[in-house]
């Protein structure tokens, strides 16, 4: 959890997902790591127009953007989430990771007072790593 005494202002986390998950996703970390402060979840769903989504995909970046940039969470490259999310790179201080998953996400609520760029790689790096296919591991150790 973030120091609310620290005079960093961590960076804000927005995940862009279809659907539910993302909100999903948010819900699932705080349950493990506790209540979080800037963070947001934005869904992308058919019923919705693309003005609509970028409307709001700009409300959440100026509500987390607290001058020290905002990292955003998308689900799968080449979908509509990232596609969208990559359009707000010209806003400002923005980077977007897709692939999202709960290591990921975690590892970012757990390091956001580092600079966006060194998150970005944290975020790269914990999502990688989260892929594990447990019956390997269990073969390698029989």
């Amino acid at each position: 959890m973030i120091d609310s005494n620290s005079d960093v202002q961590p960076v804000g986390v927005l995940v862009v997902t279809h659907g539910e998950f993302g909100a999903a996703l948010l819900d699932a970390a705080q349950m493990i790591l506790g209540p979080q402060q800037g963070i947001r979840s934005v869904s992308v769903q058919v019923a919705r127009g693309v003005d609509e989504i970028i409307a709001e995909l700009k409300a959440a970046v100026s509500k987390l953007e607290a001058g020290t940039g905002v990292l955003v969470l998308t689900d799968l490259f080449g979908g509509t989430p990232t596609t969208l999310s990559l359009s707000l790179r010209k806003l400002g201080n923005i980077e977007v990771v897709a692939g999202v998953n709960l290591p990921m996400l975690l590892k970012v609520l757990q390091s956001r007072t580092s600079n966006l760029a060194e998150l970005t790689a944290q975020a790269k790096t914990a999502g990688l790593q989260g892929i594990v296919v447990p019956g390997e591991m269990l073969r390698k150790k029989a």
